[in-house]
């Protein structure tokens, strides 16, 4: 039986089942919620390929979507997308304990606080992840790159949860940033995500050198990150203005990828448009500040969907 903290993930894709890994690594029990990957965990267990080994392991419990918990979790992981008409609080409902520590490693902007009210009682984690992994068969994951968290207590600080979960990672093999400002780390990563992940859909899954190298495309990723920058300081996240070059500059260090939306969108599955984007031109509009070039991108997105059936 283990001392460890027992560990429930909820969307156990290629991020979860990373992160469950880890956590497993570390001595820790680890159960996941499935829906389309279930039959193949329940007879072959999770099976990762990683630059760090064969991170491959056996929940302890598998469940499908809809079962009731044998014992609440002690930390649960949510790794869903962020997605219209995904109901996160429904997800979570049946497998929150009173003492349930709820971890949200997922995209976007301003994702916390449905949460964060329904369960104001219960810390919450909120964490960004740094990695390149993917699905490639039902319960088998393609650990590529990376794997660092950034995590912080919501809406600020770092609490005693915040330590513990750090270290378990610590102890499987990645590396933890803590953060006492985790919405400002996710300002950050929206410098880089909401201008680059949106315009790959736009054009068809274009990968982030031809995005750059194409007449007019490198100003205008600059010119989104620069409105990006000034709704993130209206929320009193202020960014020096030369991280859009380092952001620049490191992406033409990379080889040319697909981003994760781009996949998405190629794969005919939903893109986390809202998340990423509709909701950095919300914040925008309730503070009156004009950003002609995300609200141009998201109208775009949005008259793709519909012709495509999408929405």
């Amino acid at each position: 039986m283990s001392d460890k903290p027992s560990i429930l993930i909820v969307g156990a894709g290629a991020i979860g089942s990373f992160y469950g890994a880890i956590l497993k690594k570390a001595g820790c029990p680890v159960s996941t919620v499935l829906r389309s990957d279930y039959n193949a965990v329940k007879a072959h267990g999770v099976r990762i390929t990683s630059p760090l080994g064969d991170l491959s392991y056996e929940p302890d419990h598998v469940y499908r979507d809809g079962d009731l918990p044998e014992e609440t979790p002690d930390f649960l992981i949510l790794c869903v997308k962020v997605l219209p008409g995904v109901d996160r609080v429904a997800l979570v409902a049946p497998w929150m304990g009173e003492k349930t520590r709820l971890v949200l490693i997922e995209n976007g902007l301003d994702i916390e606080k449905e949460l964060a009210d329904a369960y104001p009682d219960n810390p919450l984690i909120s964490c960004l992840a740094f990695i390149a992994a993917s699905r490639t068969e039902s319960g088998v994951v393609e650990h590529k790159a990376y794997g660092k968290l950034v995590m912080g207590r919501y809406p600020e600080g770092i609490d005693e949860s915040c330590r513990v979960l750090s270290q378990l990672f610590i102890e499987g093999g990645i590396k933890i940033d803590l953060t006492e400002r985790v919405v400002g780390e996710r300002w950050r990563k929206c410098l880089w995500n909401t201008p680059f992940n949106p315009v790959s859909v736009i054009a068809n899954g274009a990968d982030t050198l031809t995005i750059l190298d194409t007449a007019g495309g490198e100003d205008l990723i600059r010119d989104m990150m620069r409105e990006v920058m000034a709704v993130a300081a209206a929320e009193g996240y202020p960014m020096d203005e030369a991280l859009i070059d380092q952001n620049i500059e490191g992406t033409r260090k990379m080889p040319a990828y697909k981003n994760s939306m781009a996949l998405d969108y190629l794969n005919d599955r939903p893109i986390e448009r809202d998340a990423v984007l509709g909701n950095v031109v919300a914040l925008a509009k309730r503070h009156g500040i004009a950003v002609p070039h995300l609200n141009t991108v998201l109208v775009t997105l949005k008259m793709r969907a519909a012709l495509e059936g999408r929405d």
